[in-house]
């Protein structure tokens, strides 16, 4: 017999089933129908192995390998969740000099500056704090010198070597758009505008 339940299930069950693996649900996806029902749709796809829980609300469909499940970056799944806040977010402290490649430790816990709300997201064991930035984190044209700004002020200027100027250097040399890179580095603190300026007619 089949009931209107069991009718929706299928419908919610084939529209996860063809979401593509690497994707982030959040519970919140799928406002027509009731929370309730969605949440239990949820957990028995984790139950079956199809979907993971990675925090309170939000899932992943992870990608297969022959060594076995991936899980979506912590940086996509931030993403994510800025998406659907309509919120920007940008990498801070130790996790934008990870992601510049200024520091090779790997952060156990990770931190953003959002134009949305503060929240801290529990990612397995690993802790995702989004803190809520002044509008001036966000007002550079490339993204690479919004990382370099948040990077270069959790490394401190005292502690910006050779070597790090060099990473630096073979940075701005990738970067494609040179005026709006221009542009950006002339609204940089003025420490920091001093060391990358020369690098631009290097």
């Amino acid at each position: 017999m089949i009931n209107e339940y069991s009718i929706e299930s299928t419908t919610l069950r084939q529209r996860i089933e063809a979401i593509p693996e690497d994707s982030i649900l959040f519970r919140s996806d799928f406002p027509e129908y009731h929370t309730e029902f969605v949440g239990s749709v949820l957990s028995e796809l984790t139950t079956e192995g199809m979907l993971v829980k990675i925090a309170h609300g939000i899932y992943a469909k992870p990608r297969r390998s022959k060594f076995g499940i991936v899980l979506p970056s912590v940086d996509k799944v931030v993403q994510a969740i800025a998406t659907r806040d309509n919120a920007e977010v940008l990498p801070s402290g130790m996790t934008a000099l990870n992601a510049l490649g200024l520091s090779t430790q790997v952060p156990m816990n990770y931190t953003y500056l959002t134009t949305g709300s503060e929240r801290t997201v529990n990612l397995s064991n690993r802790e995702v704090v989004l803190k809520r930035g002044v509008p001036k984190n966000f007002c550079y044209g490339t993204r690479f010198i919004s990382l370099l700004v948040q990077a270069l002020r959790a490394l401190k200027k005292e502690n910006v070597g050779k070597e790090e100027l060099n990473i630096i250097q073979q940075l701005v040399l990738k970067e494609t758009d040179k005026e709006t890179l221009a542009k950006d580095v002339d609204m940089m603190p003025a420490w920091m505008k001093r060391i990358i300026k020369p690098m631009l007619t290097a």
